[in-house]
């Protein structure tokens, strides 16, 4: 069998590399790893020509957008960020080696395309809200969700002003996550740190999750703050459209799912625990992501600053024996909960106080273009009655 290399691939199909990485991750191009790279893959030729062959002028409108909408190419314009060949990149900075040294903040005036020089952090934020004692998540909802009813719509305000919105509700949101700080101007990843009494060497394991969680292009909760965004809503509507859809169990969730893994191969061991997961005919959580055939950078990055528990190391190498799939983002954050003793929720507060860089910076992004995100159905109902049809009945 003859195989190609990623760029002879591209060259070939004349796509992005993400649809590639779509084409392999839905089974249509077959794939291995090239022994002259081992973390680069070949692929197959005769998968690669049979797709390139295919008639593209004759396809159907609805066709194309249908499979663009599926993990295809981006439907979207954005300068923000982007996955090519396996690398995140915040506008064309590397993610992986920013999060060797940058902060959370940094990277939010990165991601914002703030001039230099503008002052963003700290930033004015509304006195904290009195919230009963409810749960991180439901906290940062309940905050979203007073402020998305009060706060101005973006239409016809100048940049500057909503970067300045933008930074107030990011630190509004820690204040939420993580209690108000005791110091001011002390870095998201310290006031996570302190709420939850971890050492300095997990502060800044902490530090590099949140780089590494800031934006991911146009995943569902992106997309759902951009959509938000695009009506002229408020930047915290867009953030709490953003936060309701990482809520979901196939998004922010999986970590949820991880730990009910993680805690069966505590008990059973990682591969005993993994085949079992398996024979019920569920694909394991925290394992695989069709933008990163060759494994997730991000978790490589933070899973290469600390060690995982034994469990986890187990279940990863049975994980990867199975399936073929290296451990994931999700994967990587609840190894980093576990090994520094942050609480259960940890993960999904990561995630949100993270992402939430990422979503302003969409909003910002979809705000100043003044269009509206309005898709078309391409319906499959029932017949419709058209007038015709009834005055034939008649």
């Amino acid at each position: 069998m003859a195989w190609l290399s990623a760029a002879e691939a591209l060259t070939r199909l004349q796509v992005q590399p993400q649809t590639l990485y779509a084409y392999v991750s839905r089974g249509r191009i077959q794939t291995k790893p090239d022994p002259a790279h081992p973390r680069r893959s070949l692929y197959l030729a005769q998968d690669v020509l049979r797709l390139a062959d295919r008639p593209r002028g004759g396809r159907r409108p609805e066709a194309v957008a249908a499979e663009a909408i599926a993990w295809g190419e981006p439907v979207l314009p954005s300068a923000v960020s982007t996955v090519l060949e396996g690398r995140l990149y915040y506008r064309g900075r590397d993610a992986g080696v920013l999060a060797e040294t940058a902060t959370l903040e940094a990277v939010a005036a990165l991601l914002w395309d703030a001039p230099e020089g503008e002052r963003l952090f700290p930033a004015e934020r509304p006195k904290p809200l009195w919230l009963p004692a409810l749960p991180p998540a439901a906290r940062a909802f309940a905050a979203l969700a007073r402020r998305a009813g009060t706060d101005a719509p973006t239409l016809g305000r100048s940049p500057a002003v909503l970067r300045a919105e933008a930074a107030g509700l990011a630190e509004s949101m820690i204040d939420v996550l993580a209690g108000p700080p005791d110091v001011a101007d002390r870095p998201v990843h310290s006031r996570l740190a302190l709420a939850w009494g971890a050492d300095e060497r997990s502060a800044d394991l902490i530090r590099r999750a949140l780089v590494l969680l800031a934006d991911h292009e146009l995943n569902a909760s992106t997309f759902a703050a951009r959509v938000t965004a695009s009506t002229g809503a408020s930047l915290a509507a867009s953030m709490l459209a953003g936060l309701s859809a990482l809520s979901g169990p196939l998004h922010g969730g999986a970590a949820e799912q991880l730990r009910a893994l993680a805690d069966r191969a505590e008990i059973m061991g990682g591969e005993p625990a993994a085949r079992a997961w398996l024979a019920q005919g569920w694909p394991l959580p925290g394992f695989g992501h069709p933008l990163y055939p060759e494994g997730d950078l991000r978790a490589a990055r933070l899973l290469a600053a600390f060690e995982p528990s034994g469990p986890l190391r187990d279940l990863a190498a049975a994980a990867e024996a199975l399936t073929g799939e290296k451990p994931n983002i999700d994967f990587a954050l609840t190894a980093l909960a576990e090994g520094a003793g942050l609480p259960p929720e940890a993960p999904f507060v990561l995630f949100a106080a993270a992402r939430s860089a990422g979503w302003l910076a969409h909003a910002l992004e979809q705000a100043s273009t003044g269009r509206l995100i309005r898709p078309r159905a391409r319906y499959v109902g029932p017949p419709v009655e058209t007038p015709e049809a009834l005055k034939g009945g008649a």
